[in-house]
């Protein structure tokens, strides 16, 4: 059997906080809340399921809320820049772009889609200055907003900017996480915290050409660990459309068609990922390119059975192949 997996890192504001000045993306940042409903609707139409990875301040409805669940043992950031707390108390909290809880409630009314989590806070594991008790900390925050205010308790986990360490993972099974999504194998996706230029490239570079090694991954291959949550790999990022990178494009979005028709026809299983507010420019475009995906699944759901599963999905199937063996 074969498997597609989509995961998103759902971060609004959280997630580049750091990088941008607000008042440069608002448009931004408002097409994608806009976006989020259309792409359920499509993820709907063609029985897709997905895990939204959400930075658990997202659930957070006001200053108020926002101080009320953030945790007393915050990340202690060398460049305290990566500090959103640090940020708030610069700038202020706004509901347009650190809220999403109406966004929230779409995707927990759509079949197929899991509430994950990308931390509380966007957390930094591999920074300078924060320890493994600021992360405990932070996932407790976490699992106490996604309970108080979607009801439920996330199971899979994504971290932000593709940063873990084997302790950071512990922390994650010792807090209730039965999964997290990890890293391709290739040497260019290692340390992501210290890439520089050439890794970079090389990164870019493989959505275009296979400088990698295979994106698709079999199911015998996920390690079940009693200490550790299960370690999902991510097969490949899905690029948004750019300005002047068409044919680019067309040819990215041929390498994931082909990387799909593979892994369908060998049994394995394919992790797509992207933010969702990578769609928050040429929108329109963004959404055509991800129907002609979600038709091909289609077409290799009819051809060959491949199924749609999110993170947590496939993670209960890998205990039950496990319990199953014993």
């Amino acid at each position: 059997m074969s498997y597609l997996v989509i995961s998103l890192d759902f971060e609004l504001h959280w997630g580049i906080f750091d990088k941008v000045k607000l008042e440069d993306k608002g448009d931004y940042f408002q097409q994608t809340r806009k976006m989020i409903p259309q792409k359920l609707s499509l993820l709907e139409q063609y029985q897709v399921a997905v895990t939204w990875a959400t930075v658990g301040m997202l659930l957070t409805e006001s200053l108020e809320e926002w101080g009320h669940y953030s945790p007393d043992l915050q990340p202690a950031y060398s460049n305290m820049a990566n500090s959103p707390y640090q940020w708030v108390k610069q700038h202020g909290y706004f509901p347009a772009y650190h809220s999403a809880m109406d966004l929230v409630k779409g995707i927990l009314n759509t079949a197929g889609q899991e509430l994950g989590s990308h931390t509380y806070s966007h957390y930094y594991t591999m920074e300078e200055g924060q320890n493994l008790e600021q992360f405990r900390a932070d996932l407790k925050a976490n699992q106490r907003v996604f309970l108080e205010k979607a009801g439920l308790v996330p199971r899979s986990l994504v971290f932000p900017r593709n940063q873990y360490g084997l302790e950071y993972l512990k922390v994650c099974k010792e807090e209730g996480f039965t999964n997290v999504r990890i890293n391709p194998s290739d040497w260019f996706w290692r340390s992501p915290q210290s890439a520089g230029i050439i890794r970079k490239t090389f990164r870019t570079a493989d959505t275009l050409l296979p400088l990698g090694n295979q994106t698709s991954f079999s199911l015998d291959s996920i390690q079940v660990n009693e200490e550790l949550p299960v370690q999902l790999p991510s097969s490949r990022f899905l690029r948004p459309i750019h300005k002047g990178y068409k044919t680019l494009q067309k040819a990215r979005l041929g390498r994931i068609i082909s990387e799909m028709t593979f892994a369908a026809q060998n049994d394995l299983i394919y992790h797509l990922w992207w933010h969702p507010h990578n769609f928050g420019y040429k929108t329109t475009e963004n959404l055509k390119d991800l129907t002609i995906i979600l038709e091909h699944y289609q077409s290799l759901h009819q051809k060959y059975g491949m199924e749609s599963v999110n993170m947590g999905q496939l993670t209960e199937m890998l205990h039950g192949v496990e319990r199953n063996n014993e």
